[in-house]
């Protein structure tokens, strides 16, 4: 029963440029930020980045961090298209596999159950097996003989996730109304790091919420980082909702001006305009 907190530096000082990372959420909700931006202040690069991708893959892709991008979206929700990742894309920053919602998931499922694929009915008459040309199918052994794609596993080197609570043994709880899959991505991973917005005592986990919010199984989990407001500019309900104009203001910047402004610096100017926005979200 160890204890598993660490820094999010602590965090990227186990990750190395070449891996598989899996960044857990959707879209531009409950997105691990603060463990990207950790992640963005480090020289990691080359990375195959999988993720239901909102701003982590807008800002990993600005910064020319991403080699490969497995997804099937990148949105930001209230901005349907994430724009710098639009930009790093026309620009033919990267190699891109998009799939199905569907075979993304079953990709994960695959991979936590240490399988090479698994069959699935999306994608067939669709492009996606056009435009990923390396994609194959089998056909049922039974007398059905339903041809399905052979949807292969996303075996992943390491996942980040962000949690509503967790105890300091791994187990991970999401308070808001979906759990996304960040219990499949740190199941897919041979390391899964999981920040929260507040690290709480095991018995306080099931205190107010039913057993069924405790997603995440410490065996999975291999670090656990305190990050109050971790999540943010992307929601993490119900401790806090999207900060829109924040989102408004990453999506209409130059990534350059971005970075200069909010990231290159450390830690400290972003955490002021999150604490400038919790004000006015109290006032």
């Amino acid at each position: 029963m160890s204890d598993k907190t660490m820094t999010a530096e602590e965090v990227v000082s186990r990750l190395g440029s070449g891996m598989t990372l899996g960044i857990g959420g959707w879209g531009s909700r409950r997105k691990p930020m603060a463990l990207v931006r950790a992640l963005l202040r480090s020289e990691i690069t080359d990375l195959t980045v999988v993720s239901y991708g909102g701003p982590d893959i807008g800002m990993l892709a600005a910064a020319g961090r991403i080699r490969k991008l497995v997804t099937a979206f990148v949105t930001l929700d209230s901005v349907p298209l994430e724009p710098h990742y639009r930009a790093a894309r026309e620009r033919g920053a990267f190699e891109l596999t998009e799939v199905d919602e569907a075979m993304f998931m079953w990709g994960l499922h695959a991979a936590a159950n240490r399988l090479p694929f698994l069959p699935v009915r999306a994608g067939i008459g669709s492009d996606v097996m056009r435009v990923n040309p390396g994609l194959r199918t089998v056909t049922s052994p039974y007398d059905d003989t339903e041809t399905f794609v052979a949807m292969p596993a996303l075996r992943l080197d390491a996942a980040l996730v962000h949690m509503s609570r967790a105890d300091r043994r791994g187990n991970g709880q999401y308070l808001g109304p979906d759990p996304y899959f960040d219990d499949l991505f740190c199941e897919a991973a041979e390391a899964a790091y999981v920040s929260c917005e507040r690290i709480v005592e095991p018995a306080e986990l099931t205190k107010e919420a039913a057993p069924q919010t405790l997603l995440i199984n410490r065996h999975t989990v291999t670090g656990v980082v305190e990050a109050p407001s971790g999540a943010h500019f992307t929601s993490c309900a119900p401790d806090y909702g999207r900060d829109e104009a924040f989102q408004k203001q990453y999506a209409t910047t130059p990534w350059e001006e971005f970075a200069a402004r909010f990231l290159d610096g450390g830690e400290q100017a972003y955490r002021s305009a999150v604490q400038t926005w919790h004000r006015e979200e109290r006032a």
